[in-house]
């Protein structure tokens, strides 16, 4: 490892400077567009390193940026934004909350919901949709009965950061896999057991807390046919079909259920493709940019000078792990953003995973494992601020019901400190 040059640094500090301190100024941290800020710190790092002609920057930033694992991500990005819009536009969200709906108790309506944000986030890949789509039905379930506002968003909330962590269509689990050279199932079975208890422990709370508590839901018609997509695209996705063809495949499957339905025409579908794919292509740019950026920080010696820094006291396998943990918790605080702390992370997790002989699947669970957790505890958060929106209340008051991000937090040590995974056995 060459010598660190802290000087290099100096554009993601600028990152932060316009991120964080256009957040505390304006009140919103999401007024700044975030592909500004990376453009822009994109071209301080460029200007600085005299010594290099700018036109070997721009080559090593091109590089970093056409990366095939980014290139990789990219298309992956872009296929899932079509099927998670393919899928929304044809009834499947509305017929999977219906359905969900119909058969959960009227005495367990909460934990019901926790439920089905889990399912429908795992499905779509996004949590923010999640929260979208579930907190009308949250707000309706609040007022029909005595549980407090801030206690359902904060359910839905929780189960909209497990699929956000587990999801193979999810951009940060995504991001993790492909920023550690992993396989999507892999990480899918490390990071499941490890979120799992979590999950049935907040079930268990939520049961707690609302105890005696009935409401009426009405139950609208759904059609478990347009389900079906969703339940195909994890299946196959679990069984190891390659990501490409599972989304492609999703994405004709739900366009011809809405064919078949009338939901679609033909042009249609193919518009709700195209919607699907133009919501994703910030994230594409901003994986592009951000790679391209780090390609030259690295360069200039930074990443060298964040791992010696980040290394110094690591003396172990589980030392190791925990630095990872603790770099992408750090960098989501700043960002509020959980798939960018993992795309500025995510190499430096690499260098570490590497040294210390971390196998990629835990490496990349851990990067989404503890992104996740920040990210569901951030009331400066898309994902609290879109709850507080809908539900009219300050997101600040969700905080103090964000049972399962907490529990995630410390199943991931737990599973840190016994050292879960097991070492795979290496096939001769």
């Amino acid at each position: 490892m060459k010598k660190g040059n802290p000087w290099a640094l100096i554009p993601f500090v600028v990152f932060l400077i316009l991120f964080i301190g256009s957040g505390i100024i304006l009140g919103d941290f999401y007024a700044f567009p975030v592909i500004v800020a990376i453009t822009i710190s994109g071209a301080v790092a460029l200007a600085m390193n005299r010594k290099e002609p700018f036109a070997r920057k721009v080559d090593i930033f091109c590089k970093g940026a056409g990366n095939s694992n980014i290139m990789l991500m990219v298309i992956i990005f872009l296929l899932a934004g079509a099927f998670s819009e393919v899928a929304k536009g044809m009834g499947a969200v509305d017929s999977t909350v219906n359905f969900a709906l119909s058969v959960v108790p009227q005495n367990l309506l909460v934990v019901g919901l926790f439920i089905i944000s889990c399912f429908i986030s795992l499905s779509m890949g996004t949590s923010v949709g999640t929260i979208v789509a579930l907190a009308p039905i949250g707000v309706g379930i609040s007022e029909h009965t005595d549980i407090t506002m801030a206690l359902v968003m904060g359910a839905i909330i929780g189960g909209s950061m497990f699929g956000d962590n587990l999801s193979f269509i999810s951009d940060t689990t995504i991001t993790a896999v492909r920023s550690q050279g992993a396989e999507m199932k892999d990480k899918f079975k490390v990071n499941f057991w490890i979120v799992l208890p979590a999950a049935i422990i907040t079930g268990i709370i939520l049961a707690v807390v609302t105890m005696g508590e009935t409401g009426q839901v009405e139950h609208l018609s759904y059609s478990f046919a347009k389900i079906v997509p969703y339940i195909f695209v994890i299946i196959f996705a679990l069984v190891g079909m390659n990501v490409f063809l599972v989304l492609a495949l999703g994405i004709v499957l739900s366009g011809a259920v809405g064919l078949i339905d009338g939901s679609y025409q033909l042009m249609s579908v193919l518009q709700k493709i195209g919607e699907g794919m133009a919501g994703m292509y910030e994230m594409a740019f901003l994986a592009i940019l951000i790679a391209g950026m780090v390609e030259v920080i690295k360069f200039n010696g930074g990443i060298d000078f964040i791992l010696q820094l980040a290394t110094r006291r690591i003396k172990s396998k589980k030392g190791a792990e925990l630095g990872i943990a603790g770099l992408v918790s750090l960098t989501d605080l700043s960002t509020a953003n959980n798939t960018i702390a993992i795309l500025i992370t995510g190499p430096l997790a690499k260098n570490i995973a590497e040294q210390y002989d971390i196998e990629p699947r835990k490496s990349a669970s851990i990067l989404d494992i503890f992104s996740c957790s920040i990210q569901g505890l951030l009331p400066y958060g898309a994902q609290f601020l879109a709850a507080a929106s809908v539900a009219g209340i300050s997101p600040v008051s969700i905080l103090q019901y964000a049972y399962y991000p907490v529990l995630i937090g410390i199943c991931g040590i737990i599973a840190i400190l016994v050292g879960y995974p097991r070492k795979m056995k290496t096939q001769i």
